[in-house]
């Protein structure tokens, strides 16, 4: 489910190790990620819906409506209502989320876990098990910030949520795959039925340049060399399984296969 597509930041602070080199390459091989008007990177947000026989699961929750975030004006107490619409055109109602599934515990993937009722955060998923990654819980919740007590606290307070490690199962299903370096606990989601595997990444990658560039860590990863050292690892898996891949911030459609090309890898858009 889309929720926003916004030009976001110049992709040279973006990605601190681009330059005016790997921008021109940018240009080339990545052009409908930087918007015409402001040169900036358009910054798809979306969380993905998985139905399966067992279970309705929703991967990553996006920004939501009336958080918090002063450093980015376009997600600052934002009142839309595209998000829950896609949530309804896809066949499913909060009510029907079995699972919340969060890559992460950035703003941009935790937001709908709760919505604004009364002045009170309140989870929007009523019967939904949240499930976070334990590692990202221990750090977030040593920092306390905006986003965890809007989005992350209500949920653990309303004894919803449920910490896990890197090698949880979700059903028959549902894996995790522990991608490291942007935030401590960060993972991705695997899905995987009858030998075809996809499998969404969070923000592993924000972008297909980074296919070409594995090493282009975004500014704001936890620890950049984990970073791409987990991007490294899951492109060469990828590309061997033939994995379809759901690039979370990736120009939409957003999926594809991945092929190794020389000492890197490139982007198949599907």
């Amino acid at each position: 489910m889309l929720e926003s597509v916004d030009p976001f930041m110049d992709p040279q602070e973006f990605f601190p190790d681009m330059g005016p080199e790997g921008l021109e390459l940018m240009r080339r091989e990545a052009p409908r990620q930087l918007c015409q008007k402001t040169g900036k990177m358009l910054l798809p947000i979306q969380g993905f819906l998985v139905k399966t026989p067992q279970h309705v699961i929703l991967i990553d929750a996006c920004i939501g409506n009336d958080k918090t975030c002063e450093f980015e004006e376009s997600w600052h107490k934002r009142s839309d209502g595209r998000f829950l619409a896609g949530l309804r055109a896809a066949g499913a109602t909060p009510e029907d989320i079995d699972f919340v599934m969060c890559t992460h515990l950035h703003i941009d993937h935790v937001g709908w876990n709760t919505q604004l009722e009364d002045g009170r955060w309140v989870p929007t998923f009523p019967n939904a098990r949240y499930i976070f990654p334990a590692s990202d819980h221990d750090h977030f919740s040593s920092e306390r910030g905006v986003a965890y007590q809007e989005s992350v606290l209500p949920v653990i307070a309303a004894d919803q949520a449920e910490l896990v490690g890197p090698d949880h199962k979700l059903g028959d299903y549902l894996s995790l795959i522990p991608t490291p370096g942007h935030t401590p606990g960060h993972v991705a989601v695997e899905v995987a039925h009858a030998g075809k595997v996809a499998v969404v990444t969070g923000d592993l990658m924000h972008s297909p340049i980074q296919c070409l560039k594995p090493e282009w860590n975004f500014a704001y990863d936890h620890e950049p060399e984990l970073a791409a050292e987990s991007r490294r690892q899951f492109l060469g898996m990828a590309s061997q399984r033939q994995d379809l891949v759901l690039g979370s911030h990736f120009p939409l459609p957003s999926h594809g296969k991945v092929v190794a090309q020389s000492d890197a890898f490139a982007w198949l858009e599907d």
